[in-house]
This record gives C-alpha cells, sequence and structure tokens, in this order.
C-alpha cells in the first residue's frame, strides 16, 4: 500500500470515528425519536451534507453506528481476567454491568436503549442488537463450559441456560439503571449466591473477592 493510500484509509477511518462518536453524543442528548442529521452534525465538524455523502438516512447511520458499537463492545469484553472460570464469570458480569464507569456506562445504555425501542419495528436494528446479545451469551457459555471442564462448576449445569440467564440479568439491569437510575449494588450479591448455589461444584475451593464459594462451612449440611 502507497503512503498515499495509507493516508487516505487513515482520514477515512478518522472520518468514520468522528461519525460516530457525534451519532453517540446526539443519540444521547436527543433520544431516537428527535434525532436528526443536522443534531449529529452539530455534534462534529462535520456539515450535515457531509453526513449525508456517507449515509443517506438517519436509519442507515444508526445501523452503522450499532455495528460500530459490536465492534466496541466485543474488542473491550473478548477476554476476561481471573484465576479461574468462576472468577472470570463473576469479573465478566462485573464488566459488563459497567461498574468501574458509571457515568459512562449510563451514557452507553443510553444510546443503545433508544435503538432497542425501535427493535420491535426495525428488521435490521434487532439484528445488530441479536449480534450483542449472542455475545454474551457466548462467552458466558464459554466461560461455564471452562468451569465444568476445570471441575470447578457442577457438571450438570447446562452453559446455554446458565447464558440465557446471565444475558437476560446484564440487560434487566443495565435497562433499570437507564429508565430509573443507579442500581443498590445487591444484584452483584444475589448473583454471587445464584453463582455459589447453583453452579460452584460440591467442595470446589474457588474464591472470589477474598470469599471462599463452594467450601462448606461446618455446621452446615
Amino acid at each position: 500500500m502507497s503512503g498515499e493510500t495509507e493516508s487516505a484509509a487513515a482520514a477515512a477511518s478518522d472520518t468514520s470515528e468522528a461519525i460516530m462518536e457525534a451519532t453517540y453524543s446526539a443519540l444521547c442528548k436527543h433520544g431516537y425519536a428527535d434525532l436528526t442529521m443536522q443534531n449529529i452534525a452539530d455534534e462534529s465538524d462535520k456539515s450535515k451534507a457531509s453526513l449525508h455523502y456517507h449515509f443517506d438516512t438517519k436509519e442507515e447511520l444508526l445501523l452503522a453506528f450499532l455495528d460500530h458499537l459490536y465492534e466496541s463492545f466485543t474488542a473491550e469484553f473478548a477476554t476476561t481476567e481471573g484465576a479461574h472460570a468462576v472468577d472470570r464469570l463473576i469479573t465478566f458480569v462485573d464488566e459488563v454491568l459497567c461498574k468501574s464507569d458509571v457515568e459512562g456506562a449510563e451514557e452507553f445504555q443510553t444510546a443503545l436503549m433508544e435503538i432497542k425501542a425501535q427493535g420491535p419495528y426495525v428488521e435490521t436494528y434487532r439484528e445488530e442488537l441479536e449480534r450483542i446479545d449472542a455475545f454474551v451469551r457466548d462467552r458466558v457459555r464459554e466461560i461455564v463450559a471452562d468451569g465444568i471442564e476445570e471441575g470447578l462448576v457442577r457438571d450438570d449445569v447446562d452453559p446455554d441456560d446458565t447464558a440465557a440467564f446471565v444475558a437476560t440479568l446484564v440487560d434487566g439491569v443495565n435497562t433499570r439503571r437507564v429508565a430509573i437510575g443507579e442500581t443498590d449494588g445487591s444484584t452483584r450479591n444475589i448473583f454471587v449466591a445464584y453463582v455459589r448455589e447453583n453452579l460452584v461444584a460440591p467442595g470446589a475451593d474457588v474464591a472470589v473477592d477474598g470469599e471462599t464459594l463452594g467450601a462448606v462451612s461446618e455446621g452446615e449440611d
């Protein structure tokens, strides 16, 4: 690739990123129903005509935005740190629930929720949203399967069922956060209890946040 070609590709990438960031800001600020191409242009240094050069309609731009969200989301959560599968599962849920950046999480979920509301009516939006949901399920399924192989997760646990439950939990908590404000943190405690009581193999000695899960305390049956 020549230097001129590389420069052109870099410029195109910068333009695309700028448009996606402007779309994000405008969507959070105005919502889907009131969002216009001019709103998006106002959030960037691009003109409305420039946006229409790249995207014919608002819907086409938002479809590209959803693809951008998917690529960013999957890149961020493609790997999860942890000493073992149970630790990675809890860490993954913590990270997806965005505890480390609540303000940024709310902005992201607000933007996503605005488009989710259009899912029943716009098939292409729904398909992109399904990709994000499928990614969460796949990551959880993979981690739970690793836990079974490691002998830390019960061998009668169905990774698909667990993945469906976690995806529903994550979606519900994030939707609630956008709709009525920050949660009180009790969801995490309940999730850890769920992991201990339903997933961790009997006798497995695994520690999460300094708490040993699976170990039977003296006096317990």
